[in-house]
């Protein structure tokens, strides 16, 4: 077993746990700017008849859909080193080194892909409200539509 600074893992760890919350806090606010602005450009619809308000409504939720998620991939590249911190101080790993952050982010990032932007694009947390209102204003745009 290796001489491992435990002050240091465990202030990597505190800190990991606190940059991914402010992720958290951060996705708030992304759902904020979505649901404001794709309810002022649905609710303009009543003081126009074009109805191609909804579908600029849709597309913008799809944007800021697609921003949660990638936001989110950026969140999930830190659970990596959080796990090995974790795994160690509970002796299920016998070595580990410290300070990792940049390193292991980086790693666990770039081995995602764009399938793991498609499986965050599709959790549950993620969808809400982002999807729904994309597919409402769309639904919207045929059922209201001449």
């Amino acid at each position: 077993m290796e001489n491992v600074n435990h002050d240091l893992l465990e202030k990597e760890y505190f800190h990991l746990q606190r940059v991914v919350e402010e992720f958290d806090s951060k996705s708030l606010t992304i759902k904020a700017w979505s649901v404001t602005l794709g309810v002022s450009i649905a609710t303009s619809k009543a003081f126009t008849d074009n109805m191609m308000l909804l579908l600029v409504a849709a597309i913008g939720a799809l944007m800021f859909w697609f921003i949660e998620a990638y936001w989110k991939t950026f969140q999930y590249a830190n659970y990596r080193r959080i796990g090995q911190i974790e795994d160690y101080f509970s002796g299920k790993r016998e070595e580990i080194k410290t300070p990792q952050i940049g390193t292991s982010w980086g790693e666990s990032y770039s081995e995602g892909g764009i399938e793991r932007l498609l499986r965050i694009f599709f959790w549950p947390h993620v969808v809400l409200p982002h999807g729904v209102m994309c597919i409402g204003f769309v639904c919207a745009y045929f059922i209201l539509g001449d």
